[in-house]
């Protein structure tokens, strides 16, 4: 399938609302063409110089056009797709495009599963002390809360390559572990430190004990 391209510095989830601001004229052109035709547009992942994966998005509302034509919309993500080609400009029009294959994304989890990611993530937020919004295993899925786990982009760019739900919970899961870790090790490191300095009461050796 051909799309038009709009090449970012970003990793959008299926499910996930995009708020983007069109500045660039080639960029208004293809809002402007997806108001008029309904069609939907690729955001694919710049990253390392090169781009591979991305997200379908489906624009939703033109929020503002200011006078110059500069627009704040909203989107939608969509699907994930692989890039096969890509073109600088499509025929007859200042955007780029190119042939795109869409993953087959899986979905299906345990509720179990889902409720361990959802504990782990529980615990970091308190170590970090962030307020944590309950939310229904039912309810959640890997690309949900995705930008809220403290993973890098480099982790973003992964997980949206990870095409079955059991895989992209495990990821998130081996990220958090290694994250809780990390945060429990600071802040043991912290209290040591807070501790230097302070008053305290020692037991002093008994060395009639110690033979020579």
């Amino acid at each position: 399938m051909k799309l038009p391209l709009f090449p970012l510095q970003s990793v959008f989830f299926p499910g996930e609302t995009v708020p983007l601001h069109i500045f660039e004229e080639r960029y208004k052109q293809l809002i402007n063409d997806c108001r008029k035709e309904a069609v939907t547009f690729g955001i694919p992942v710049f990253i390392d110089n090169t781009i591979a994966f991305g997200t379908e998005v489906q624009l939703v509302e033109v929020v503002t056009t200011y006078e110059g034509g500069e627009m704040d919309v909203v989107c939608v993500a969509r699907q994930v797709f692989r890039v096969l080609t890509f073109e600088q400009q499509l025929p007859g029009k200042l955007y780029a495009g190119g042939e795109v294959e869409f993953l087959d994304m899986e979905f299906d989890a345990d509720e179990s599963q889902r409720q361990e990611v959802l504990d782990k993530l529980k615990n970091l937020y308190g170590l970090m002390e962030v307020p944590f919004s309950e939310i229904s295993p039912k309810q959640f899925n890997s690309f949900s809360l995705a930008h809220k786990m403290g993973l890098s982009f480099e982790q973003e760019y992964s997980l949206l390559q990870i095409s079955k739900e059991t895989d992209r919970l495990q990821f998130i899961k081996n990220h958090l572990d290694t994250t809780v870790t990390v945060l429990k090790e600071i802040n043991r490191t912290k209290n040591l430190i807070d501790m230097n300095g302070h008053f305290k009461n020692f037991d002093p050796l008994d060395f009639k004990n110690f033979e020579t």
